[in-house]
């Protein structure tokens, strides 16, 4: 076992050292975001053993994510458009293409395409399995954004 790594390691450097530095592959790593909070300060805490939901989202233009929140860590990459968040007490977060959001967890909020053209968006979830992560309110619950 000992000499099948000794030899693995010698190929790997031989075929290493056969590469010019111009045949070697270029990675970069961007940062968009580093966080442990949630867009409006909230600490981020995930769920024991949490199932991971990927969705893709569009919201048509001047459309609108009807009063909701998010039991669970949500985070979306805006592919395209700007999007509006509104949460309570009024306060609107603005997001263009390229953002990333770590969403706000058991906040009511309206989440409101601003733009002429349609919001694209990556959504991903951590979930207890098998629960949704988007609540809706119903008529006559809790104050909406805005309204204290």
């Amino acid at each position: 076992m000992k000499m099948k790594v000794v030899v693995l390691a010698l190929l790997a450097l031989a075929l290493s050292a056969s590469l010019h530095a111009d045949q070697m592959p270029v990675v970069t790593a961007t940062p968009i975001l580093s966080t442990k909070t949630t867009a409006s300060g909230q600490p981020i805490d995930v769920p024991v053993h949490p199932e991971v939901v990927v969705s893709r989202l569009e919201i048509a233009p001047h459309g609108a994510i009807p009063m909701h929140e998010h039991p669970y860590p949500r985070y979306a990459y805006v592919l395209s458009g700007t999007l509006e968040i509104t949460v309570p007490g009024g306060t609107v977060y603005r997001y263009k293409t390229g953002d990333f959001i770590a969403e706000v967890i058991n906040q009511w909020h309206i989440g409101r395409n601003a733009g002429d053209t349609p919001v694209h968006l990556l959504v991903i979830d951590q979930v207890v399995p098998g629960h949704s992560n988007t609540v809706y309110r119903s008529e006559g619950s809790a104050n909406a954004p805005g309204e204290g």
